[in-house]
């Protein structure tokens, strides 16, 4: 019986070594989420929800005898959104390219059910949200930005180099791209549309685009643009912005207002809540839109250079996760996400700062919107997704593994620990 178990047992170690050793064999290697991208993120969602409080409380005691009345639904949006940060973190990003058409079709869908009357909820004289009876409002667009990232990193990354082809590149690129900025157009809401669009060119230049395809469609862009704004209350936007002063209590109003929080936070700001003093700034759209000059006046230059110093950490992590991304599908996502959410949030802090003409968008994170919110942190979680395979390139701004050490080199054992044994 010693002779049958001492003949089996080798032949036992040999198949389960060839198993081991088998080429066919693919584990994917993970390690931790990028945690910069999680701390500046997590940041930016209780920044965003002190400063939603303290922007409304009053307002919204004063209209419901309940001062939560909004910061309460951004409380369970944001807590929504982290489970789905927390969730897409261990999902393979990979999978999203299954679920990419279908997303892509069902934003189109939302996006079409707004222009429905008995669907939609008119806000500011456009029709952005979607109400399905006793369902909470949802911003379809939100789903939009999204959806188009996920579906053009999966085409992009599918192509390759037909993308530079005008047939099998550029083409199905505006088939793909079009419709879905036209819809958001059409609601009219032209900074949600600038930011789609910014984001699906800067994907498409990123995937190796023909320059002259991509510079006739930047010009084709930017003459829709201004023949669209050259009339009616957009070129009004236009005038006020060059001059606010010369309506002050009227179409100058929005822009003088948030000018005036930020002068009035100077270095460290007039306090938390004091924005809702009376006699203060009368601030519109002051938990949303303009949440940006509620920061600056409550904490100063201090306190919005903290939260301008959190995006750019976003980007550049966001460029760094991208740059070490184990597949051309990962690298164009993470691309596609952090573009999204750096163009709009500088594209809100340049309306508050005068820096370009008033448009109604959100600051990521930050402004009052359960949409924006939960659909950002989810973004987040497919981000942090793909951080977990990055590999190092040696690209400029890819950091080895042992940085971080005393001098910056790696750590190494010191002589002599440890006793060498030969046998």
């Amino acid at each position: 019986m010693s002779v049958i178990t001492s003949l089996v047992r080798p032949t036992i170690r040999s198949r389960a070594t060839t198993r081991r050793n088998a080429p066919n064999v693919v584990r994917r290697e993970t390690h931790g989420p990028d945690y910069v991208v999680l701390v500046a993120v997590v940041a930016l969602t209780a920044i965003g929800v002190l400063m939603v409080y303290s922007s409304s409380a009053m307002q919204a005691y004063a209209g419901s005898s309940n001062s939560f009345a909004v910061v309460g639904p951004q409380v369970v949006w944001g807590a929504l959104g982290l489970v789905a940060l927390m969730v897409m973190t261990r999902v393979d990003y990979r999978r999203l390219r299954l679920l990419s058409i279908p997303l892509y079709l069902v934003a189109i869908g939302l996006l079409v059910l707004v222009f429905v009357p008995s669907f939609n909820r008119v806000v500011g004289g456009s029709a952005r949200f979607l109400q399905v009876g006793p369902l909470p409002a949802i911003h379809p667009a939100e789903v939009g930005k999204l959806a188009l990232v996920i579906y053009l990193a999966h085409w992009l990354a599918k192509r390759g180099s037909g993308v530079q082809s005008f047939w099998a590149g550029f083409l199905p690129f505006l088939l793909i791209y079009v419709p879905l900025v036209l819809l958001v157009v059409a609601e009219p809401d032209l900074g949600t549309a600038s930011v789609i669009a910014l984001t699906g060119l800067l994907m498409f230049f990123i995937a190796g685009a023909n320059l002259g395809h991509l510079a006739a469609l930047t010009g084709l862009g930017v003459t829709g643009v201004a023949a669209f704004m050259l009339h009616g209350y957009q070129l009004e936007r236009i005038r006020i912005w060059l001059n606010p002063w010369q309506d002050t209590s009227g179409a100058g109003y929005h822009a003088i207002q948030g000018l005036l929080a930020l002068g009035l936070g100077g270095i460290f700001g007039a306090g938390l809540g004091q924005s809702q003093v009376a006699g203060g700034i009368a601030l519109p759209n002051a938990s949303n839109d303009f949440i940006f000059a509620v920061i600056g006046e409550e904490f100063g230059l201090l306190g919005a250079g903290i939260v301008i110093a959190l995006f750019i950490i976003l980007a550049y992590q966001g460029v760094r996760i991208s740059l070490a991304a184990p597949d051309t599908f990962g690298a164009l996502l993470a691309a596609g996400i952090t573009a999204w959410l750096c163009v709009q949030a500088f594209i809100n802090i340049a309306v508050v700062v005068a820096l370009i003409p008033i448009t109604g968008i959100t600051l990521p994170f930050i402004s009052a919107g359960g949409s924006s919110l939960s659909i950002s942190l989810a973004a987040v979680g497919i981000l942090l997704s793909i951080s977990r395979e990055t590999v190092e390139r040696g690209t400029w701004n890819d950091a080895s593994a042992d940085r971080g050490r005393r001098n910056g080199r790696a750590h190494l054992p010191r002589t002599g620990r440890r006793p060498v044994t030969s046998r």
